[in-house]
C-alpha cells in the first residue's frame, strides 16, 4: 500500500513488538510526542525456501507487528495504537546467517564474513491496531568485514556479544571493530533504519522533525 494511500488516525500510543534493547533504544531516540509501548511478541521467524531477502524481512516483520494485535486486547489495551514489528537478517552469498545457536556456529560465521562483504537487511511494519491496516517496507546495507585472525574471532566471541545478533556480530557494541566500512544506513544495521521508519510514521501524521 502506498504511503499516500493510508487513513490518518487519531493514535493514542505506538507499540514497538520487539524485545531487542537495541529497537528500544533506537524508538527512544525519536523523542515523539505520543507515548511508546514494548510489547515483546513470540512469532514463528522460519524463512520458507524460494523467499528474497526483503520478502522474507518484511513477512516477519508484518507477521511480528500483527502478533501484538490480540497481545493487546488480551492486556486491555485498548485505545488504538500503530504498532512497529521490525527484522533483520545478514545475508552472504544468497545465504541467510541468522543467530548462532553457540560459539562454534558463532565462530564459523565470522570466518566466513572476515574479509568479505555481506548485506543486511532490515523489513519495517507499521500496523492500525483497531483495522489491522498495514505498510511494510525494507532497507539494505552492505557491510565489509576487516581480515580476522582465528584468535581475534575466538575474543570476540567469548565476549558473549555475538550470540543474541544475527550474522554473529553487532555494529553497535565490540562489532564495530571489526568493520572496515559499510555503504547504506547504520541504523539499519543495529535493526531499525530510523530515516525509512520516519517517513513511513509521516504517512499515518506523526512527524519526528
Amino acid at each position: 500500500m502506498a504511503y499516500n494511500q493510508l487513513r490518518n488516525e487519531a493514535f493514542s500510543q505506538l507499540v514497538l513488538a520487539s524485545s531487542s534493547p537495541r529497537r528500544k533504544e533506537l524508538v527512544a531516540s525519536l523523542d515523539l510526542s505520543l507515548p511508546v509501548y514494548i510489547l515483546s511478541t513470540d512469532t514463528d521467524e522460519t524463512i520458507e525456501a524460494g523467499w528474497s531477502p526483503a520478502q522474507a524481512v518484511e513477512t516477519l516483520s508484518l507477521r511480528k507487528a500483527k502478533a501484538a494485535i490480540p497481545m493487546l486486547q488480551q492486556k486491555q489495551q485498548v485505545p488504538t495504537s500503530l504498532i512497529i514489528g521490525a527484522d533483520t537478517i545478514v545475508v552472504l552469498d544468497g545465504e541467510v546467517l541468522g543467530k548462532p545457536a553457540d560459539e562454534e556456529e558463532a565462530m564459523s560465521m565470522l570466518r566466513r564474513l572476515q574479509g568479505r562483504t555481506h548485506e543486511v537487511f532490515t523489513g519495517v511494519a507499521l500496523v492500525v491496531s483497531s483495522t489491522s491496516e498495514a505498510v511494510v517496507a525494507h532497507r539494505m546495507t552492505k557491510v565489509t568485514m576487516k581480515s580476522l585472525t582465528e584468535d581475534q574471532i575466538k575474543r570476540y566471541v567469548a565476549t558473549g556479544e555475538p550470540l543474541d545478533k544475527a550474522g554473529s556480530y553487532g555494529i553497535q557494541g565490540l562489532g564495530a571493530t571489526m568493520v572496515d566500512h559499510i555503504d547504506g544506513c547504520y541504523f539499519n544495521v543495529v535493526g531499525l533504519p530510523l530515516s525509512l521508519l520516519s517517513d513511513m510514521l509521516a504517512s499515518f501524521d506523526i512527524a519526528v522533525i
